[in-house]
Protein backbone atom coordinates (compact mmCIF):
# COMPACT_ATOMS: atom_id res chain seq x y z
CA UNK A 1 0.00 0.00 0.00
CA UNK A 2 1.09 3.81 -0.84
CA UNK A 3 2.00 5.55 2.25
CA UNK A 4 2.51 9.45 1.46
CA UNK A 5 3.18 10.53 4.79
CA UNK A 6 6.49 7.54 4.78
CA UNK A 7 7.15 8.98 1.60
CA UNK A 8 7.82 12.74 2.31
CA UNK A 9 8.82 11.90 6.41
CA UNK A 10 11.68 10.30 4.98
CA UNK A 11 13.45 13.13 3.15
CA UNK A 12 11.96 15.67 5.61
CA UNK A 13 13.96 14.32 7.82
CA UNK A 14 17.60 15.19 5.60
CA UNK A 15 16.57 18.89 6.31
CA UNK A 16 18.12 20.77 9.41
CA UNK A 17 15.83 23.68 9.12
CA UNK A 18 13.04 24.74 7.72
CA UNK A 19 12.70 28.19 7.48
CA UNK A 20 8.94 29.79 7.73
CA UNK A 21 8.88 32.11 4.30
CA UNK A 22 7.86 35.60 4.59
CA UNK A 23 4.61 37.39 2.74
CA UNK A 24 7.23 38.37 -0.21
CA UNK A 25 9.63 35.20 -0.49
CA UNK A 26 10.71 34.70 -3.57
CA UNK A 27 10.72 31.35 -5.38
CA UNK A 28 13.96 29.53 -7.01
CA UNK A 29 13.33 29.39 -10.79
CA UNK A 30 16.71 27.67 -12.03
CA UNK A 31 20.24 26.72 -10.36
CA UNK A 32 23.39 27.70 -11.12
CA UNK A 33 25.69 25.21 -12.15
CA UNK A 34 29.69 24.67 -12.72
CA UNK A 35 30.72 21.03 -13.30
CA UNK A 36 27.20 19.98 -12.67
CA UNK A 37 27.04 21.54 -9.44
CA UNK A 38 24.84 23.72 -7.84
CA UNK A 39 27.19 26.82 -7.48
CA UNK A 40 23.88 29.38 -7.63
CA UNK A 41 20.28 29.68 -7.56
CA UNK A 42 17.89 32.26 -9.89
CA UNK A 43 15.06 33.92 -8.38
CA UNK A 44 11.89 34.57 -9.41
CA UNK A 45 12.47 38.73 -9.32
CA UNK A 46 15.66 37.54 -11.84
CA UNK A 47 18.13 37.89 -8.62
CA UNK A 48 21.24 35.58 -8.79
CA UNK A 49 22.37 34.54 -5.20
CA UNK A 50 25.65 32.35 -5.11
CA UNK A 51 24.52 28.74 -2.53
CA UNK A 52 26.16 30.75 1.04
CA UNK A 53 23.85 34.06 0.10
CA UNK A 54 21.19 31.94 -1.02
CA UNK A 55 21.06 30.01 2.52
CA UNK A 56 21.18 33.07 4.50
CA UNK A 57 18.45 34.28 3.01
CA UNK A 58 15.99 31.34 2.57
CA UNK A 59 17.24 31.54 6.57
CA UNK A 60 15.55 34.46 6.95
CA UNK A 61 12.03 33.62 5.03
CA UNK A 62 13.62 35.16 1.94
CA UNK A 63 13.18 31.62 -0.05
CA UNK A 64 9.85 29.85 -0.21
CA UNK A 65 9.66 26.12 -0.92
CA UNK A 66 13.11 24.92 0.46
CA UNK A 67 14.78 23.66 3.79
CA UNK A 68 18.42 24.06 4.69
CA UNK A 69 20.44 20.81 4.40
CA UNK A 70 23.90 19.98 5.43
CA UNK A 71 26.67 17.58 3.74
CA UNK A 72 30.26 17.54 4.85
CA UNK A 73 29.77 20.82 6.65
CA UNK A 74 28.76 22.59 3.78
CA UNK A 75 24.63 23.89 3.95
CA UNK A 76 22.65 23.97 0.91
CA UNK A 77 19.15 24.62 0.12
CA UNK A 78 16.74 21.50 -0.33
CA UNK A 79 13.02 21.25 -1.97
CA UNK A 80 10.48 20.51 1.00
CA UNK A 81 9.17 17.31 -0.10
CA UNK A 82 5.52 17.24 -1.11
CA UNK A 83 5.05 14.48 -2.96
CA UNK A 84 5.17 16.76 -6.27
CA UNK A 85 8.00 16.25 -8.02
CA UNK A 86 7.55 19.29 -10.49
CA UNK A 87 8.62 21.50 -7.83
CA UNK A 88 11.79 20.17 -6.88
CA UNK A 89 14.75 22.07 -7.30
CA UNK A 90 16.08 19.02 -9.31
CA UNK A 91 13.32 19.53 -11.77
CA UNK A 92 14.87 23.32 -12.37
CA UNK A 93 16.49 24.06 -15.76
CA UNK A 94 20.34 24.93 -15.17
CA UNK A 95 21.46 28.81 -16.23
CA UNK A 96 25.34 29.69 -16.63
Amino acid sequence: MFDKDKIITLPMNALNEIPTPNADAKRITALRKKSGHVTGYQLSDGSILDKPEAVALAKHGGISGVGIANRKGNEYLKSIPDANENNNLSSLPSIT
